[in-house]
Parts: structure tokens; sequence; C-alpha cells
């Protein structure tokens, strides 16, 4: 009992809520992520500054993922993350699919897209569209990337080699973080991507990853030796296994329903624009604004013109819906002209 105290301690309420941590990582790491999350209100400011109406669920969402990083590798459950096995799982959990999916919902992308004017816009396409980026984001790279990181800190010696040395242990805190916002963007994020997933691409990606989360953690419940029997306890291992499988299972089902809900809002936003559209030719016919010349027999096959209320429309959806100032032309995102930018930053 003794030894189990010293090696899995249990975790205290009192400890969980004052043990924050000062060393000079938490402390750049704090003052980074405050950073980013003043940014993004400052951007939704902007924004509001010039009449542009910007989703406060989104900026919830964006700063609720914020303060789940705080609280995984800032707060007092960071200090049990080296000799509380459970405890651990839970916080890499926090960086790797709660934090990511609140980030993800909070589309920032789109939120600089809108806020910035055309040197702005064109230099996060650039981003975008670099190759280093393309390959990291390619769905096939996140898929591997997201299973080979779970599967290759959890059951193989690098967890505990991890622990042994406390800043190879702080970047793995950064790389579960990266590997869970590349995964979770593709999958339920609405940010542009250079890689687009339809609805039941997305349901398929996130059911290959089910049996990935069951082997890992069944090998963890079911095994025999401590995962690191210098920090943990078998007891501690089993427990911790328990959490990463259930708690994995969970993040799945519910990122489903979050795709469901994307396609079904859809599908109801297609069939709106499909009735403006039908209701601006209507129009134009009603009003004698056909493109031939009145008199003459409609020309065969000529497609009519643009109606003028397209361009409003358009801004008009970039406001309300959040669609961003760009547009998919062979294969490559590019700024749309027909949505008008800021004149200023």
């Amino acid at each position: 009992m003794i030894l189990a105290d010293a090696i899995s301690p249990s975790v205290q309420v009192h400890t969980l809520l004052t043990a924050w941590q000062t060393d000079w990582v938490s402390l750049v790491s704090l003052a980074v992520e405050i950073a980013v999350a003043i940014g993004y209100v400052v951007l939704t400011r902007r924004l509001a500054a010039r009449g542009r109406q910007w989703s406060a669920w989104r900026t919830t969402s964006f700063t609720a993922g914020i303060l789940t990083i705080v609280i995984a590798v800032q707060s007092g459950l960071a200090s049990y993350d080296d000799s509380n096995f459970n405890v651990h799982v839970v916080q890499h959990l926090l960086l790797m699919n709660v934090a990511p999916i609140l980030l993800a919902l909070g589309a920032p992308v789109t939120l600089l897209l809108q806020a910035g004017r055309r040197s702005t816009q064109q230099r996060v396409l650039k981003v975008l569209h670099n190759p280093v980026i393309e390959v990291m984001t390619n769905p096939i790279f996140v898929l591997v990337a997201f299973s080979v990181t779970m599967v290759g800190y959890f059951l193989t010696p690098f967890y505990q080699f991890s622990l042994e040395h406390p800043l190879v242990h702080e970047l793995t805190h950064l790389f579960f973080l990266t590997s869970g916002c590349l995964y979770w963007w593709l999958v339920v994020g609405i940010d542009p991507s250079r890689w687009r997933l339809t609805y039941p691409m997305k349901l398929g990606f996130l059911a290959v990853d089910i049996p990935v989360a069951t082997l890992l953690g069944l090998g963890l419940t079911q095994s025999r030796i401590s995962i690191a029997p210098q920090f943990h306890t078998l007891a501690d291992t089993h427990a911790g296994g328990a959490t990463l499988w259930i708690m994995g299972e969970i993040f799945t089902f519910l990122a489903m329903a979050i795709v469901i809900y994307q396609w079904m809002r859809a599908d109801v936003r297609e069939a709106a624009r499909a009735d403006r559209r039908a209701d601006a030719v209507t129009a134009r016919a009603v009003a004698g604004l056909a493109p031939d010349t009145p008199g003459s027999a409609p020309t065969a096959g000529r497609p009519l013109a643009e109606p003028p209320l397209a361009r409003t429309q358009l801004t008009d959806d970039s406001i309300r819906r959040g669609v961003t100032p760009v547009r998919f032309d062979g294969g490559r995102l590019v700024v749309d002209e027909r949505v008008e930018a800021p004149s200023s930053d």
C-alpha cells in the first residue's frame, strides 16, 4: 500500500485546484495560449467594427479549447502527469481530443480570412498550399500519424523514456496537440483546406480509428506488467487503459454525431441556395432581363447571366454563415474576388 501511494498517488482535489505549474516551459506555454486567445477575440471585434457578424458559439468553442489546453498542461492536473497514469491518460485525451475538437469548431482560419484584407488572405492561402503543409494535412498521413501517436507512445518503451526526461515529456504534449488538431480539423473542422472530405468519407475516417482505440485499450487493461514500473502500479495501468478505451470510443461517436449534424445543415443550406437561384432566375425572367434582345428568340445553350443579387448574396452568406472569401480553382484554394475584402487590417 505504501509503495502504491508512492508511485501511483491518489488524486487530491486540493492539489488539482492549487498546484499550478510555474516552471519556465509552462509559463511560456501559458503566455502563448493567452496571446492566441486574445488574437482571436481581436479579430472578432475587428469584424464587428465593420458591421460583420461572427458566431458567438464559435468564439465560445475556440476559447473553451484554449482553456482546455491550460487545464491539461498548466493546472494541478499536470502535477500528476508523471506519477498517476490514469490522470496522465486524461491529460492526453484533453490534448488530443477535447481541445482540438473545440478549436476546430471555432474556425480560426475562416475568421482570419474574413477579418484580413487581400494581402492577408493571399498569405494564408500560400501557407495552406505549402508542400509541407499539404503533406501534413493529407488524410492518409493524418490518420496514420494520429493512430501511431497513441499506439507508439503507450505501447512502447518511449512512454517511460518521456517520464525520465522532462523536456521530452513536454514536447510529447505539443506533439499530441498537433496530431489531434490535424485529425479533428479534417473531420469536424469547417475551415478551408487543400483536402476536402465528403461527409460519408468523414464518417468512414472515424470508423477506421475505432479498432485502434479498442486494441490500445485492451492492450493496457490486460497487461500483466505496469506500463512504467518505476512510476505506476499495475492497477493504475489497468485503470488508465480503461479510461483510454472508454473515453476514446465516446469521443469518436460524439464526433460522428457532429459530422451528421453538419451534414444535415449543409443539405439545408444547399436547398436554400437552390431556391434563391431559382427565385433569381424567375424574377429576372419576369422583369424581362434575359440576356437576349427584346423580341428575339432565346439563344439555345447560352448560360443565363449572373443575377445582380448574386454578389450581394455571396457577401451576405460570408457574413452570416462564415463562408470564407476563397474558392477552389483547379484543385487549389484561391481568393474569391466576388467577396469584398476589408480595405485595411
